[in-house]
């Protein structure tokens, strides 16, 4: 199924934490937090102004991102986990 966000929302798949600490324990999933990190897989065509000007995302889909940690809708799409957001609501792109 293909899925297109609708205005300035954004579809994110999460990158996945480690599984070590530094000291090589290993993390089991019940203690794990869920990333803050993710890759955007498709991005809506933008906001608009008040007087109908489209305002375009200044992200697009492939771009690594970093987001508010109870951030966005999570949702399943084609049995995969992933986040509905807002632009607003992503802190940054990782380079």
């Amino acid at each position: 199924m293909a899925f297109k966000p609708l205005q300035d929302r954004v579809l994110v798949r999460r990158v996945e934490g480690e599984e070590k600490t530094k000291g090589g324990l290993i993390i089991p999933d019940s203690a794990k937090e869920k990333p803050a990190e993710g890759e955007v897989v498709s991005v809506g065509e933008g906001a608009r102004k008040d007087n109908g000007e489209l305002i375009a995302p200044g992200i697009k889909a492939g771009d690594r991102v970093l987001f508010g940690k109870w951030s966005g809708t999570e949702v399943q799409i084609d049995g995969e986990d992933l986040l509905i957001m807002k632009e607003g609501d992503i802190l940054g792109i990782i380079a």
